[in-house]
């Protein structure tokens, strides 16, 4: 398994809108995991492939305390919308930065598993928030985006400077 390098906001490759996969192979299984490992050494509950460089339609979540919860969704889709929340959401791809966002309270998400089989899976909560947030990933779309052109320029500004100085 291996590390992979992260793409952070305001890096144009992460509006790229990710391909459906159309093999899940050893290939695919081999993403999953770097990406697991990748999100765990973080640390994240969620990495969509488009984060890591890759354009394809995969992601994973794991909202458990104690990193036994890994889900993969391949070609994930969101079927049904219910409800409204607003959480505070941070993201590997935006360091340091959390701000409230309003979602969709329960969802209804089917994809494919590592295995290649299609399921569904109703959620609530972190996990629900969790899922959308990391489909809006493969969507080409950042959670910032959410927020006003003001807190999204001072988020950009603030994310530069940051890497000026560690540069």
């Amino acid at each position: 398994m291996a590390l992979l390098p992260i793409l952070h906001y305001p890096d144009e490759r992460l509006h790229t809108v990710a391909k459906p996969v159309t093999n899940v192979d050893e290939r695919i299984r081999k993403l999953v995991r770097d990406m697991a490992e990748t999100m765990y050494a973080a640390p994240g509950v969620g990495l969509a492939a488009t984060q890591v460089n890759v354009h394809e339609r995969v992601l994973v979540i794991d909202v458990s305390e104690d990193k036994s919860g890994l889900m993969a969704f391949i070609n994930p889709e969101i079927v049904e919308k219910r409800g409204e929340q607003v959480c505070e959401e941070g993201c590997l791809s935006v360091p340091g930065i959390y701000e409230k966002v309003a979602r969709a309270e329960f969802v209804t998400v089917k994809a494919l598993n590592v295995e290649g089989q299609a399921f569904e899976l109703e959620a609530e909560g972190l996990l629900a928030v969790c899922i959308q947030h990391e489909i809006d990933h493969l969507d080409g779309k950042v959670f910032v985006e959410y927020l006003s052109p003001l807190k999204q320029n001072r988020i950009k500004g603030k994310l530069k400077k940051r890497s000026r100085i560690s540069a």
